[in-house]
């Protein structure tokens, strides 16, 4: 109890199922248990992180959290998601694969007592009681209006691989994107990598092999295309800084293509603090702490302190 104390005073200081097997869990029978239900690929370094700092704050608070993965597969997400409902726990973590889908779900959570937060990717639309991650919209903002600094203007072209496109966290952040691109005339579009890791960085080979001389600056919209960058710039032939790279650093693998020159500059959203902090807020609102608030988790790193994230991506 001395540590679930620490942790709730250091918060309050500063301001992951195919259908349920259980993918991973931190258990303690005497406390509490949380459900968190992401639509992530546990292959995907980003939730990899966020699936071992949940369990962290598990075994710090003494609670048991179960994590479970659906690879953005909104049938098997919503399938979780209920089933975790049924097994009427002391609190729920969702993460959003598209803004309004899990409206009724939420509800249907809060008028049985759940406690819900959103994790990753927020969901403004449900009654969710608080958020941990980043702002999407201000991410994509954040990542044009780096390039139009570096020169990116009317006419010039952007690239945008993603992992899902349609997903949540594509369409917010194009949203910002667009609002910085479009008054200035900007051309850019969104293509699809795959979420399958050999098969994203095939095509992102090939695309950048046969386009790269009219591709201006790129943006990566997820984490997993943002590895890709080293290699396929390699494999295509072109040389580091020579394309301006903006988008996710979340993985060593990109931290370490800061440093090297590879990726001009790239948001860390904390996929540790997704994982831990969306279970201290669970936690505390199940011991009868008020919640209700944001907890916003992101911060663009260039090569000049690279070297923290990758400190961070490594432990």
């Amino acid at each position: 109890m001395r540590t679930a104390q620490r942790i709730l005073a250091a918060l309050a200081m500063v301001a992951t199922i195919g259908v349920v097997p259980l993918v991973a869990s931190a258990q303690d029978e005497e406390g509490p248990t949380f459900y968190l239900v992401t639509h992530g690929n546990p292959s995907d370094p980003y939730w990899v992180l966020v699936n071992d700092a949940a369990l962290q704050a598990g075994e710090d608070l003494g609670a048991t959290v179960n994590v479970s993965f659906s690879s953005n597969d909104n049938a098997v997400q919503l399938e979780n998601l209920n089933a975790a409902i049924a097994a009427e726990p002391d609190g729920i973590g969702i993460s959003s694969p598209e803004t309004g889908l899990f409206v009724d779900e939420v509800a249907a959570a809060k008028e049985a007592g759940i406690p819900v937060v959103f994790l990753d990717t927020d969901d403004p639309t449900t009654a969710r009681d608080a958020y941990v991650g980043a702002d999407l919209h201000l991410l994509g903002t954040t990542w044009a209006n780096y390039l139009v600094d570096l020169g990116i203007g009317e006419g010039d072209y952007v690239w945008m691989p993603v992992e899902f496109p349609g997903a949540a966290y594509q369409v917010l952040a194009t949203e910002g994107i667009a609002s910085v691109f479009d008054p200035l005339g900007v051309e850019y579009d969104v293509f699809d990598a795959n979420y399958d890791p050999a098969l994203s960085l095939s095509n992102m080979t090939d695309y950048l092999t046969a386009n790269a001389d009219e591709v201006d600056a790129i943006i990566g919209l997820g984490d997993l295309v943002m590895t890709n960058i080293r290699p396929a710039f390699d494999a295509a032939g072109i040389e580091p800084g020579s394309i301006p790279v903006v988008g996710w650093g979340g993985t060593l693998e990109t931290a370490q293509e800061v440093k090297d020159g590879y990726v001009n500059a790239a948001i860390w959203g904390y996929p540790d603090a997704s994982g831990y902090d969306s279970v201290v807020l669970l936690y505390k609102a199940a011991t009868g702490f008020s919640i209700g608030y944001d907890i916003p988790t992101q911060t663009l790193y260039d090569a000049s302190t690279a070297d923290k994230y990758i400190d961070l991506a490594s432990n």
